[in-house]
């Protein structure tokens, strides 16, 4: 509220570029957060995730059902960003394509955090990850500025990463400017391909 009267992006407050990218980043750390703590935990606190496989569980079921409740808390800390966004001010279109959008974002980190649980072997492993790939993927997709003044190699480092496909559609979609389908394939490559790896490593393991 303080910076968004003041400062504009693309011809727009700030106000109404920095909610947008706020959602998204949102969403990314709680889907991943929820998931990567709580089967770190199960792995290598409690050792009771080891009960999943004496269980007549099947192994994709098994991941499926973590994904997809990461995303639910992820989507569900969303919430909270979009009333903060339209409590300051801003005036964001809101549609079924965001949620889309959003339930692609929190579903890919939703199954990186259940990935890298999975493959991590202590406590330390997990903050190394956490402060190594998601952290700085938080602040270089374009959450909170715009992309278009990075070098070039450098911005073709940033869009192979998927904060930034998802970033893009939520924001777009937001402004009322349509959807990138690019953008979209992307993320739901990303979502597919992880969810695959996850299922891949519970069957591995």
């Amino acid at each position: 509220m303080g910076l968004g009267r003041g400062m504009s992006v693309d011809g727009r407050p700030y106000l109404y570029y920095l909610i947008p990218g706020l959602l998204a980043m949102t969403t990314m750390r709680s889907s991943y957060t929820s998931v990567s703590t709580r089967i770190s935990v199960m792995r290598l606190h409690e050792k009771s995730f080891e009960c999943y496989f004496y269980s007549p569980t099947r192994m994709y079921l098994l991941a499926a059902g973590h994904i997809l409740a990461g995303a639910l808390r992820g989507m569900y800390s969303g919430v909270f960003i979009v009333l903060l966004g339209f409590g300051a001010g801003a005036r964001l279109v809101l549609n079924g394509w965001l949620l889309t959008a959003v339930l692609l974002n929190s579903l890919i980190f939703s199954a990186i955090g259940f990935l890298a649980a999975m493959m991590i072997e202590t406590h330390y492993d997990m903050n190394n990850f956490t402060n190594v790939v998601i952290t700085p993927m938080s602040f270089l997709c374009g959450t909170f500025f715009s992309l278009d003044g990075l070098p070039t190699a450098f911005k073709w480092l940033v869009n192979a990463m998927p904060l930034t496909h998802t970033t893009r559609l939520i924001r777009e979609i937001s402004f009322g400017e349509g959807v990138s389908w690019i953008s979209m394939a992307a993320a739901a490559a990303f979502a597919a391909g992880l969810a695959a790896c996850c299922v891949w490593k519970c069957y591995r393991e």
